[in-house]
């Protein structure tokens, strides 16, 4: 099985809870991109490509990490491009989540993906369509920053709107209705 068939499979099998807000159509909207480009995974398709996120989560404390991204200078969950030695999305989100907050030990929350985000990207690419999963970070999780951040932070819940964007915030809504 390919990483895009192993994707068709994840989004067929995704079953918002929050039809009315606009994940029911996100999911028509990514099956659609991935019928129509068999490289929909992959940053090469202009049209756009799937990727995949985790947001690392410490349910004990009540805390969530968060990288300040870079190139963007936002505050946002673990994520990034798919790749070929990515076997399904859940695998490349949690390898995304390790890589880039430095937490061995990382699970991901049962369940599959938590939401879905499409957001605009500079060209070549016009978009991605975020699969975006959470992990739970292990009791006494120590992050260790990578070259994609400019900092990591564990925020409180309850800051996490105060930082990041709408995005993060349903994200992480989501995530704890889950748990």
């Amino acid at each position: 099985m390919t990483l895009h068939d192993d994707a068709v499979l994840v989004l067929k099998g995704y079953a918002p809870e929050d039809a009315a807000g606009g994940q029911a159509e996100l999911r028509r909207v990514y099956l659609g991109h991935l019928a129509e480009h068999d490289d929909g995974m992959w940053k090469a398709c202009g049209a756009g490509h799937v990727t995949a996120s985790a947001l690392v989560i410490d349910p004990s404390r009540g805390k969530v990490l968060l990288t300040l991204h870079r190139k963007l200078r936002m505050w946002l969950q673990m994520g990034g491009h798919c790749e070929p030695q990515d076997a399904t999305l859940e695998a490349a989100a949690l390898r995304e989540a390790a890589e880039e907050s430095g937490v061995t030990g990382l699970a991901l929350l049962p369940g599959g993906p938590v939401r879905l985000d499409r957001h605009p990207i500079p060209a070549p690419c016009n978009w991605h369509l975020d699969v975006q999963y959470a992990a739970l970070a292990p009791a006494g999780a120590a992050e260790r920053i990578s070259e994609e951040s400019l900092e990591l932070r564990w925020f409180a819940y309850e800051d996490v709107p105060g930082v990041a964007d709408a995005s993060v915030v349903r994200l992480l809504e989501a995530t704890r209705a889950r748990l």
